[in-house]
């Protein structure tokens, strides 16, 4: 018995070493994080390095371009130094024959001095000769200043001469010296700056195999996202980000908009009726129902006008779709929006106008457009039973009561592609949110698009820590750094310091992300794992200006990184 027991449990060893997701998978993950960890370190270890390398050969070249003007200077004037001693020579070749000249005038004036002294005692003109012994003595000056000044002359150029070659020989090591400098720096930084790019892959491809382990464990996949125009605003669609944003920024995009996620998605019935689904398809599909007749005759109270007739007032005033979509959207529509207000109608209570319930419009149900009333008199008195029939624009591409909206009713990394709100054009089922309200043109705080630099991504990242594992001292000053906001949030700085201890990061320069069955599952930024919850949180309260999640009571979202 004893040997039958230990058998069992070594079949028992030998399938968890062996499984995907048993200890094996259990170590590797713990390894890829401790890897992740050590590069992620080395990397910011690196980076700071390489930034005082950087600010060193900026430092040396603006030193090297002062060097360079100084060089330049000299270098001018050894030119005009040159053409000097070039004109030097010349009027020292002038002033050697005047130098011959005066040289023996003044010996001859000199030999004639010695005389003078006995010619002045016997002569008959004592006056006269005089007068010509001064001049002559004069003229002996002259020739003596001129042989002093042509010396001079000589002794200047040499000099000149001397120091030109002197400033030559010194500026040679000097440039010499520059740009051995410069070239030691410059290799510095290219051979640390492709260190840092051989990290960096070594931690994507890390980050990928973390992320393959995550997602095989919760089931969850990651999306691949082609390249969507529908957005409203460029710079909020994936499209815009891949084309416009900087190197290495982050930018978060939301699957739906402000939806509760329940009933039909309207922009889902334009693209099944477009697919070729009838209204009734269309109604079965979301609601799992088809409709039945009931008499809906009679009238409804409606706020602010009373009671007004069910079918041909309150109902052609519903604004929910517009008119030139696909007929059969617009049927499903009329039968969602009668059987929504029929529980109104008859318990006899009143009917809000407005989004609350559902909109209505009394300029339309005066005139309305011939789409729209063909839609509600084709389906006259058609409603679902036993079901509220809630609606919104756009779900993400899933929906909390009847699942997956895509062709092949699935999820996976390609969802997107086979969403049928993608296929009825929906310019919200995947959005980076960046606005107050709805519309492109509400309010941005000053923004000008919805793109994290990698320090700001970094910052979510240390709020949601700070959420997670602060105290409520330190979580009370989270909020967005913002003129728009009121408060005494967090510099940034201040926020990394207090998330230090809780794991914080400086900057972020990797993403994962793990997508479940309507909701993201984690996140992992710089090897810090939140959960989609988490990250949502941190993120609706710390983003800068109005970048917002929107989507209400879930969190589905992505992560692209230029």
């Amino acid at each position: 018995m004893k040997r039958v027991f230990l058998s069992v449990l070594l079949a028992l060893a030998l399938i968890f070493t062996t499984t995907g997701y048993g200890l094996v998978q259990a170590d590797e993950l713990e390894d890829i994080n401790k890897k992740l960890e050590e590069l992620q370190k080395s990397l910011d270890d690196s980076t700071k390095a390489t930034e005082t390398n950087e600010q060193q050969l900026a430092n040396l070249n603006q030193q090297l371009e002062n060097i360079k003007g100084q060089v330049t200077k000299i270098e001018t004037d050894i030119t005009v130094k040159e053409k000097e001693i070039k004109t030097g020579e010349e009027k020292l070749a002038l002033q050697k024959e005047l130098l011959d000249q005066r040289v023996a005038s003044f010996y001859k004036q000199k030999g004639r001095s010695k005389d003078a002294l006995l010619e002045i005692l016997v002569s008959d003109n004592f006056s006269s000769f005089l007068k010509q012994f001064t001049y002559q003595q004069n003229l002996l000056d002259d020739d003596r200043q001129a042989i002093v000044r042509v010396v001079m002359l000589v002794k200047n150029i040499e000099e000149k001469k001397l120091a030109l070659e002197s400033e030559k020989e010194r500026l040679i090591p000097i440039k010499q010296s520059i740009d051995e400098q410069s070239k030691f720096l410059e290799g510095e930084v290219l051979s640390a700056k492709r260190h840092q790019e051989n990290l960096k892959n070594e931690i994507a491809a890390l980050s990928a195999r973390q992320q393959e382990i995550i997602n095989a464990r919760s089931g969850g996949f990651t999306v691949n996202i082609g390249d969507s125009e529908l957005a409203d605003d460029y710079n909020a669609s994936i499209k815009g980000f891949r084309e416009s944003a900087p190197g290495g920024y982050f930018a978060v995009f939301s699957f739906g908009a402000y939806t509760h996620r329940k009933g039909m998605s309207q922009y889902g019935a334009r693209g099944r009726a477009g697919n070729g689904q009838d209204y009734k398809q269309i109604l079965s599909a979301y609601y799992g129902k088809e409709p039945v007749s009931k008499d809906t005759g009679g009238t409804i109270k409606v706020a602010g006008y009373g009671d007004i007739d069910f079918e041909t007032t309150y109902l052609y005033g519903i604004a929910e779709m517009p008119s030139s979509w696909h007929p059969e959207a617009l049927k499903a529509q009329a039968i969602a929006a009668r059987t929504y207000a029929y529980r109104y109608k008859t318990q006899g209570t009143e009917i809000c106008t407005t989004e609350a319930c559902q909109v209505f419009r009394k300029d339309k149900s005066d005139n309305p457009p011939d789409a729209w009333r063909q839609a509600v008199d084709a389906t006259k008195g058609q409603v679902l039973e036993d079901v509220v029939t809630f609606y919104s624009s756009t779900s993400g591409g899933y929906l909390s009561t009847s699942g997956w909206d895509t062709t092949d009713r699935g999820g996976g990394g390609n969802f997107i592609d086979k969403a049928y709100e993608k296929m009825g054009g929906s310019p919200w089922l995947y959005k980076a949110w960046y606005t107050q309200g709805y519309s492109v043109n509400s309010d941005k705080c000053g923004r000008a698009n919805p793109w994290l630099s990698p320090e700001e991504m970094a910052d979510i990242v240390n709020a949601a820590l700070v959420l997670t594992k602060g105290t409520s001292e330190e979580v009370e000053r989270i909020s967005p750094v913002s003129s728009c906001w009121s408060g005494n949030p967090y510099s940034m700085s201040d926020l990394r310091d207090v998330a230090k201890k809780y794991g914080g990061i400086d900057s972020a320069n990797n993403v994962s992300v793990s997508q479940g069955d309507g909701s993201t599952n984690g996140v992992t930024i710089n090897g810090v794992t939140l959960s989609g919850a988490d990250f949502k949180k941190a993120f609706n309260l710390r983003a800068p200006g109005r970048l917002s999640i929107p989507q209400s009571g879930f969190a589905f979202f992505n992560i692209e990184k230029k």
